[in-house]
């Protein structure tokens, strides 16, 4: 018998010089001002991607030729403490309709501004490809980089 090992969450965390306020709007629907032109899944060139603000919104890239490629869906949208996210991506970066990780985005007052704690979970729903998709993730170019780029942002 294989026991599978359940490979630990990815959680990153960033200091914002900002309000709660401010910081949850820059996250989701300034993503597109922040998310670098380089992460993108669909064939086209992306042009952004986009949070439809509300529970049940989409999660989507929109390309520069005007198409769209799915990535997820908003599962909790709740300003300006937290937004939970089902990331629909499997290890190689296509979208699969039948596969939920989660990302959690958390924003908290500290000081004069606010952490903000990110964390992508249940990767064990990738199976067998579970750990490749973590390290992706969890990589220079991953979660590290882009909370650092939306942190710049949030700060501007």
């Amino acid at each position: 018998m294989t026991t599978m090992i359940r490979p630990a969450p990815v959680r990153k965390s960033v200091y914002v010089a900002a309000s709660p306020e401010h910081a949850f709007d820059t996250f989701a629907n300034g993503i597109g001002r922040w998310w670098p032109k380089s992460h993108h899944i669909g064939k086209a060139d992306l042009d952004r991607p986009v949070l439809e603000p509300r529970d049940g919104g989409r999660w989507y890239e929109l390309a520069v030729d005007g198409s769209e490629c799915e990535v997820g869906k908003v599962l909790a949208w709740e300003p300006p403490q937290r937004l939970l996210l089902a990331w629909q991506l499997r290890h190689d970066f296509t979208y699969d309709p039948d596969l939920v990780t989660e990302v959690e985005v958390t924003f908290a007052p500290e000081g004069d501004g606010t952490r903000v704690n990110l964390e992508h979970r249940n990767l064990e729903r990738l199976g067998e490809t579970a750990e490749a998709l973590r390290q992706s993730i969890d990589s220079p170019n991953g979660w590290g980089l882009l909370l650092q780029l939306y942190s710049e942002a949030a700060t501007d």
